[in-house]
Order: C-alpha cells, then structure tokens, then sequence
C-alpha cells in the first residue's frame, strides 16, 4: 500500500488501527476522501471505489454506534471529554518524533484509559 508505510504516521497509529474497526487501506481512502492525504493507489478503480464503499459504510455505522451508545447512557459525557483529550494528544504526536519508549507508553495509557472507559 503505497503513501501509507511512507506517510508520517508512527507506530502509534498503526498500533491505534489494528485495534480499530478499519484496515490500514481504509484509514487512507478515508483520509484521501476527505482530502487530508493524497495518495496512490496500486489497486483497480473498481476495487478502489468497492473500498471507499465500504469504508463509508464503516464510518456511518461509526456515528450511528455513538450516536446510540450515547443516547443510551453507555458513553458518558466524561468519557467523550477522556476521548477528545487522548486525540488531541494522539494527533500532536503525528507529525513528531517519538522515541520507542514514549511510544510505548503513550500507547499504554490510550489503552488502560480506554478500557476503564469501557468498564465491562
């Protein structure tokens, strides 16, 4: 998958969409979509379009899923404060070195944040 691997997005990131809802391919068509990164994409139009396709329908089952987990009480409004800090965090180191170690950490803080979030 070109542009993505020689993108600037660290291991953060990557760690971010493995446990995300989407692929790799599919956080690049998105951003691509939306006009945030352009990129290349060594796959057939109609493939490429199938997978726009499907990444839309991802992202609009995305907002259905919050928008009712919120109405149902499920995703408080503390929580949606703890998610909007972590992605203001998250997206400062974006375009910046991050040493291995801070990584690591940084991904284990988003992680135990999150499962405490969650609370299941």
């Amino acid at each position: 998958m070109s542009g993505f691997e020689q993108s600037n997005f660290n291991n953060i990131f990557h760690e971010m969409i493995k446990k995300s809802l989407f692929t790799q391919r599919q956080i690049e068509i998105i951003l691509n979509q939306k006009n945030l990164v352009e990129s290349q994409f060594s796959i057939s139009k109609g493939a490429y379009f199938r997978q726009v396709s499907q990444s839309r329908s991802k992202l609009i089952g995305l907002y259905y899923s919050i928008i009712l987990l919120r109405g149902l009480g499920i995703i408080l409004p503390d929580d949606i404060d703890v998610i909007s800090r972590l992605s203001e965090q998250i997206s400062v180191t974006q375009d910046s070195d991050v040493f291995p170690e801070k990584e690591e950490q940084i991904i284990d803080v988003m992680d135990k944040a999150i499962r405490q979030i969650v609370g299941m």
